[in-house]
């Protein structure tokens, strides 16, 4: 959301439960309970993507190529040139940052 002055107050009624599960999408949605209001009120449709498993298995992969390279920098043996390889690795865990930057 935009940085705005906000200086009017709505006040609903909800039980405990309701609350809680409320803060729970918000947090979820990594917003603050007003801002996740707001974006469900105007019919914008909140996207909760949580990719922390995927992103901590890229960055095994990731490990994995560089001792592969490693290995092949160091004249243990020969093999394919992994530039490319490791090139669209770090595409793929850039697009996955972005995606979850814009949820």
């Amino acid at each position: 959301m935009e940085n705005r002055k906000r200086n009017i107050t709505l006040s609903i009624r909800l039980t405990a439960e309701e609350k809680e599960a409320l803060k729970k999408k918000a947090e979820q949605a990594n917003m603050s309970m007003t801002d996740y209001l707001l974006r469900c009120s105007s019919r914008k449709k909140i996207r909760v993507v949580n990719m922390s498993k995927v992103i901590v298995e890229m960055k095994r992969v990731g490990n994995n190529l560089n001792q592969i390279t490693r290995r092949i920098n160091s004249g243990d043996f020969k093999s394919y040139n992994f530039e490319k390889v490791i090139e669209e690795h770090r595409k793929i865990y850039d697009l996955l940052l972005s995606i979850m930057s814009d949820s």
